[in-house]
């Protein structure tokens, strides 16, 4: 259903410039929007499109206001703005309450009239579903779990024994809360005697979990999720780590553990994080970062991958790399020398 520009900048509270009566019915991207979407520009390097993009609108800054030539929602940070318009168009689907037939729910679980519990879902024994909440085809609540109120667990998502979900949370497809953590010790004969997982994995409020990500329960203290927390697709999660509140983490990231990670911080995909150590709040982390030791000091930022080049200038420094510990050697012995022949001047 379309919405008038002019509501757009009240719903968002947002300075309008030109015909607030501007019909909007979707976004899109700049370079391909048509006639009754809404785009926006964020960054200068697409102001080149402000004069021949076909949206009926623009999201722009105060700076680009005068340049643009349409009618526009004008504020400092067009990204965000441009979110709650998309969320204002394109609101979370709605679940009709009540269970499907071919649901299977153990007698002493208790599930609120207002939820919506779709066919293959198994909800076991002393379970909890709160109010307005949404399990999907061949979810999993296990045993005593919590899944609070308007949360989304979707398809053959798992939530493990005990553990507990806050309210308004988004389980996407295939993730998995709560199966044991990574825990062993090799006996006097060489067997790998697996040690018993006893805590639970706990999530805040408003967190949401990708698809096929995965959190194993604590060995003693629990894994806690703060509240905010937003995890990318296949992300490994490991047993008793702590991720403070509002913490972004990007995909295929794995983190050992024990580790704490603070609040408010933002981690690259395919990041590493060993078992034992602590990350301060508003940390960010780029890429493909090995992270081994604790990062103490608020809103620093670490990398340490390398980019991409040429293969045959990669090959070349990568055998340097190599000898960069004779390197500093020789350079040691050297500016030993050198120092010596300064003192018999």
């Amino acid at each position: 259903m379309p919405v008038s520009l002019a509501e757009l900048a009240r719903l968002t509270s947002t300075s309008l410039s030109g015909d607030g009566d501007c019909q909007i019915e979707t976004v899109a991207d700049i370079a391909s929007a048509g006639e009754g979407a809404i785009s926006f520009v964020a960054d200068l390097k697409y102001k080149k499109h402000l004069a021949s993009t076909g949206a009926s609108a623009l999201i722009v800054t105060p700076e680009l206001a005068d340049e643009c030539d349409r009618p526009a929602l004008v504020t400092p940070n067009p990204r965000l703005v441009y979110a709650r318009v998309a969320n204002i168009l394109f609101p979370p689907e709605s679940y009709a309450p009540g269970v499907a037939a071919a649901a299977i729910i153990d007698p002493t679980a208790s599930v609120a009239d207002s939820a919506s519990i779709a066919p293959g879902a198994v909800i076991e024994a002393n379970a909890v579903i709160g109010e307005n909440t949404r399990i999907g085809a061949g979810a999993v609540i296990e045993h005593d779990a919590e899944v609070g109120d308007n949360s989304v667990v979707h398809a053959n998502a798992v939530v493990g024994h005990h553990c507990r979900v806050g309210k308004r949370c988004i389980l996407h497809a295939c993730s998995v809360l709560g199966a044991d953590g990574f825990g062993f010790v090799r006996d006097e004969n060489g067997d790998n005697i697996k040690i018993p997982q006893t805590g639970r994995v706990v999530l805040g409020d408003d967190v949401e979990i990708g698809a096929s990500t995965t959190i194993d329960r604590g060995a003693l203290e629990d894994t806690v999720i703060g509240n905010g927390v937003k995890l990318d697709n296949q992300i490994q999660v490991a047993h008793s780590v702590q991720i403070g509140d509002n913490t972004i983490i990007s995909a295929a990231t794995a983190i050992a553990g024990s580790t704490k990670i603070g609040r408010n911080c933002l981690i690259g995909g395919l990041t590493g994080i060993r078992e034992h150590i602590e990350i301060a709040d508003n940390v960010m982390i780029t890429a493909r970062t090995l992270v081994t030791h604790s990062i103490t000091r608020p809103g620093s930022s670490y990398s340490s991958s390398t980019p991409m080049d040429e293969t045959i200038n990669w090959r070349k420094n990568s055998a340097r790399f190599r000898q960069l510990d004779k390197m500093a050697r020789r350079i040691g012995s050297l500016e030993k020398a050198l120092q010596a022949l300064k003192d018999k001047q």
